[in-house]
């Protein structure tokens, strides 16, 4: 089928585009005990994609209208952002199909497809995360620090529909590519919570001590159980396992704080690990030294990233980064390599740990709740439970394992990610047809 069999179309004219309703705040509740979820912008991010943040969870309390409430796999668009963020306009996302009842909020528009209209509510996902789709909004959008849409901009709309078949089969490829996107997620999940729940077990809770000291088996091989002690001892944390100690994170970790200031390599391709690329699914962005405004942090190979800002915000970066790649990162990061006998496993469980996480939370500074600082010394001066090195390297022997293969899913995703980025417009156009999608994706994927 050719491209001339496309046809010229207005999106007014297949979809409708439905305000929200204006929930109140006082209404809301945050506590998570299955009352209706309101959502907002903040359930959105950059690619798409519908992300349940438990820190923009709004629940509602009372009465609203049922219109109101949504249908699992409903697509909302944004209407409304900063300026500064004006990427996100009109960003899609679906609602998921879990069970819990979603309600439409105002600044975010809910796409009724018209009786009659020969379109693919899948097509049409992808069609709003096209750039030309959201070029027009934010050329046509009013407001000067916030932009606002409208259904009639959004409707104004005009590109080419290609028959309803190859609107499926098109969204079938894009979307198989996002599937397998979302189940490396679950799966990178899933390593990092087997590593964690280990570290937590020897490390937090001390079961295999606490096993040995009540006389029941450890549950561990016995080489492995030979190595904990059987009984406790006092120390300024409590009770820790005999012969352990309590030492500062310093001694654990080394502050590695070499910069680098991009603009001065224009023309080199940087690896960058910001604070909106961990928030946007822990994938650093490829930029020229150009793009980059400002002093960073160089980011070697083996190190983990401990942000200082808002650390009620839990951003703990376990990076990928290759001998041959030049990466750098925000200056609210910490550079931090592990000291030895301490692993690279050892130090991300430890700075995602429970007592840790309590600890770097009350060291804020700052008035402003958006700009809470922890200062690098008291970070490095916390006090942390220090086990003997055998033990340690009995962990990395069984963490370092899960969290290598969840690096290596990443590394995939951003693969796959960025296959899914070159193939949308290609297909949304028609510049690539459905036929030549496969042979793309295998050459990229080579």
């Amino acid at each position: 089928m050719a491209v001339s069999e496309w046809r010229p179309s207005r999106l007014g004219d297949l979809v409708e585009i439905k305000h929200g309703w204006p929930f109140k705040s006082e209404h809301f509740h945050e506590d998570l005990r299955g009352r209706p979820i309101v959502l907002s912008v903040g359930n959105f991010r950059y690619t798409g994609g519908f992300r349940l943040a438990e820190t923009s969870v709004k629940e509602y309390r009372d009465g609203y209208p049922k219109e109101y409430e949504l249908a699992p796999s409903d697509i909302l668009l944004i209407m409304t952002c900063q300026t500064a963020g004006g990427e996100i306009l009109g960003i899609p996302a679906r609602v998921p199909d879990d069970g819990r009842v979603y309600l439409h909020n105002q600044r975010l528009g809910k796409v009724l497809i018209r009786d009659g209209a020969d379109v693919d509510s899948g097509f049409l996902y992808w069609l709003f995360l096209w750039q030309d789709f959201n070029r027009e909004l934010v050329t046509s959008a009013s407001g000067t620090k916030i932009l606002h849409t409208a259904p009639s901009r959004i409707g104004a709309f005009r590109f080419e529909l290609p028959p309803k078949g190859e609107q499926r089969a098109i969204a079938h490829i894009l979307g198989t590519l996002d599937d397998k996107i979302d189940l490396n997620r679950r799966v990178n999940e899933t390593l990092e919570a087997m590593a964690r729940a280990l570290f937590r077990s020897w490390f937090v809770d001390f079961d295999p001590v606490r096993a040995k000291a009540e006389g029941r088996d450890p549950g561990l091989p016995k080489p492995l159980a030979d190595l904990f002690p059987d009984s406790f001892e006092d120390s300024a944390l409590g009770e820790i396992p005999k012969e352990w100690c309590v030492g500062r994170f310093g001694d654990v970790v080394e502050q590695l704080r070499d910069q680098e200031n991009p603009l001065s390599s224009p023309e080199a391709l940087f690896h960058h690990f910001s604070l909106p690329a961990f928030d946007e699914g822990q994938s650093p962005k490829a930029e020229y030294g150009e793009s980059i405004k400002s002093q960073k942090s160089r980011v070697p190979t083996g190190v983990v990233l401990l942000s200082k800002l808002n650390p009620e915000i839990e951003r703990v970066w376990l990076v990928d980064v290759r001998p041959s790649e030049r990466a750098v990162c925000s200056t609210e990061f910490l550079v931090l390599r592990a000291r030895s006998p301490f692993t690279r496993s050892f130090v991300y469980c430890l700075a995602r740990s429970p007592l840790f996480r309590q600890q770097i939370e009350g060291l804020v500074t700052g008035t402003s709740k958006s700009h809470q600082r922890a200062q690098v010394e008291s970070i490095l001066n916390l006090a942390v439970v220090v086990p003997t090195s055998s033990i340690v390297a009995a962990f990395d022997r069984s963490a370092d394992g899960l969290l290598v293969r969840s690096l290596a899913c990443r590394r995939e995703s951003r693969t796959l990610a960025a296959l899914r980025d070159a193939l949308l417009p290609k297909l949304i156009s028609g510049e690539l047809r459905v036929n030549d999608a496969e042979r793309f994706i295998s050459e990229g994927m080579a």
